[in-house]
């Protein structure tokens, strides 16, 4: 307790510390000319009862005679109580608020030892508060250290949250955190220099961490790869892409379907057909309502034929895929973007004559309650 009371001590703000001999050198520069001129004594005894009457010691030897004597003595004495009494305020205050920093300190690694599998999220920006949520809502442990303290006051902290308020950048402590039991560190402040330098410092600590950091411009997303980051997340990318399919959204269709391998060419010339675009598939498991989802983007009909020449030279991929159909029951969805509603009229009445359509445009809570009942 002593070494952390003498360390606190002498880490008190020199703001107060430079305040407090200020203001207790000014009055006794006060005390000593009114001593030698007011009180008439000699240099030496003018220091003398100025540190007596400041410190209200008052030995008696030195007493004031006239009214103006005593009204010096009555100021200096009052003001070496007062300046004595705000110099201690503001230290035991200081003292007071540093005690609290490090107990919460303490606290807060004793919770960050007893976490095991935590994500670092570094940065609670606008991406920050996203991936936090998301991170919450699947009773994920996290801990959050953003350099803004009124961010951090905000956050609001419990068993499976620990807030930090340090500078990822300046702070040594995000590359001792990355170790075994981290399960991912997200870097998602808004600045790629700093994004980029905080991938560079617990890449060289922790070699083996997994990182997923935000890309603010598309021009560092090589930057950040070289770094050492395992994922790069570009809102501008990701947001491009979002604001197409909404742009898209009259003209965008979810078909789901049920067929055998041997179909997927006919399918691919039906759509190519009608100058359309496979976005994406989803499959379907039974009774499961988040598909498994590969994205497709196609519209050539010269990628299904190359894919079902891989398929049938590779029997290994055939297989898997084999049982990915049997898996699923060979129910899927495909979302399918086209000109207009006409065009996916005409597509969808060709894709009936070729395969079995299960429904358009429903839900995975739909399509969920469906292969529950196991279609065959």
């Amino acid at each position: 307790m002593r070494k952390i009371t003498i360390r606190l001590l002498t880490r008190l703000p020199q703001k107060y510390v430079g305040s407090g001999l200020i203001l207790i050198l000014i009055l006794f520069i006060y005390g000593i000319l009114g001593s030698y001129y007011i009180m008439g004594l000699n240099p030496v005894d003018s220091v003398y009862y100025s540190i007596i009457t400041m410190a209200t010691v008052g030995y008696g030897d030195l007493t004031p005679q006239t009214g103006i004597q005593k009204l010096f003595a009555t100021t200096l004495a009052l003001g070496g109580v007062a300046l004595l009494a705000y110099v201690f305020n503001m230290m035991l205050t200081s003292f007071q608020e540093k005690m609290s920093e490090y107990s919460k300190g303490a606290r807060i690694m004793k919770a960050i030892e007893n976490m095991e599998d935590y994500y670092i999220l570094c940065g609670y920006g606008r991406v920050g508060r996203v991936v936090f949520k998301e991170l919450v809502s699947r009773n994920q442990n996290v801990i959050v250290i953003d350099k803004d303290e009124d961010v951090c006051n905000q956050i609001e902290e419990h068993d499976n949250v620990v807030v930090l308020n340090r500078d990822a950048i300046e702070n040594d402590l995000v590359t001792k955190l990355a170790g075994e039991n981290c399960s991912s560190v997200i870097v998602c402040t808004g600045n790629d220099v700093d994004n980029l330098f905080i991938v560079l410092t617990i890449r060289e600590i922790n070699p083996d961490a997994w990182i997923v950091t935000r890309a603010s411009k598309m021009e560092n997303i090589s930057k950040l790869r070289k770094a050492g980051a395992d994922k790069i997340v570009s809102p501008e990318l990701s947001g491009g892409h979002d604001m197409y399919f909404e742009s898209t959204r009259p003209h965008l269709l979810r078909i789901t379907v049920q067929h055998e391998i041997d179909e997927i060419l006919d399918e691919f010339k039906i759509i190519s057909k009608h100058n359309c675009t496979l976005e994406n598939i989803d499959y379907h498991l039974p009774g499961i309502e988040t598909p498994l989802t590969r994205q497709i983007k196609t519209m050539k009909i010269d990628d299904g034929e190359r894919f079902m020449n891989h398929l049938n030279t590779h029997d290994d991929e055939r297989h898997a895929l084999t049982n990915l159909y049997k898996t699923t029951n060979r129910v899927h969805s495909h979302l399918i973007s086209g000109p207009d509603k006409i065009t996916f009229d005409k597509l969808v009445k060709d894709l009936e004559k070729q395969e079995k359509i299960i429904g358009i445009n429903l839900t995975n809570e739909e399509i969920c309650e469906i292969t529950k009942k196991e279609i065959y």
